[in-house]
């Protein structure tokens, strides 16, 4: 099923520049790159963004993190690429990644792992409405 993914080039990785790196892993597999766009996320913006979160005690820290610097913000398309994304990128713990994943290749920790994916259909169409409301209406998908 041809799906859209957000994915977030975190600050850790917009900082060490390594942008287009990241950027090839879900192009060699196939996924295409539909909209990019570089941003410094306020804190409204990460509010929103992780509002599943709030209240948990690494919240803060999660709002502090990606509001530091700027990140890149994408629209991955392809088929099953939610799930396709989410293999690319690799655990969430870079200890716990596999070979050859975007975290086992350039996240230092937990917190700062590179990348974040939409995880479901409903979590994609939630995050593209927040970082690309200007297109939203042709984006959704399922």
């Amino acid at each position: 099923m041809l799906e859209k993914s957000l994915v977030l080039i975190k600050p850790d990785a917009v900082e060490k520049d390594i942008i287009g790196e990241i950027i090839s892993y879900y192009e060699k597999a196939g996924l295409k790159i539909v909209a990019l766009k570089m941003e410094r996320a306020n804190e409204e913006l990460a509010e929103k963004h992780y509002a599943e979160h709030k209240g948990k005690p690494f919240y803060e820290g999660l709002i502090k993190f990606i509001t530091r610097s700027p990140l890149c913000a994408l629209i991955v398309e392809g088929d099953n690429a939610i799930e396709s994304v989410r293999k690319i990128n690799g655990a969430t713990n870079p200890n716990e990644a596999e070979d050859g994943t975007i975290r086992k290749a350039f996240a230092t920790s937990k917190s700062e792992n590179c990348v974040h994916a939409s995880d479901s259909v409903e979590s994609a169409n939630r995050e593209l409405a927040i970082w690309f409301p200007e297109v939203v209406e042709s984006i959704l998908v399922g």
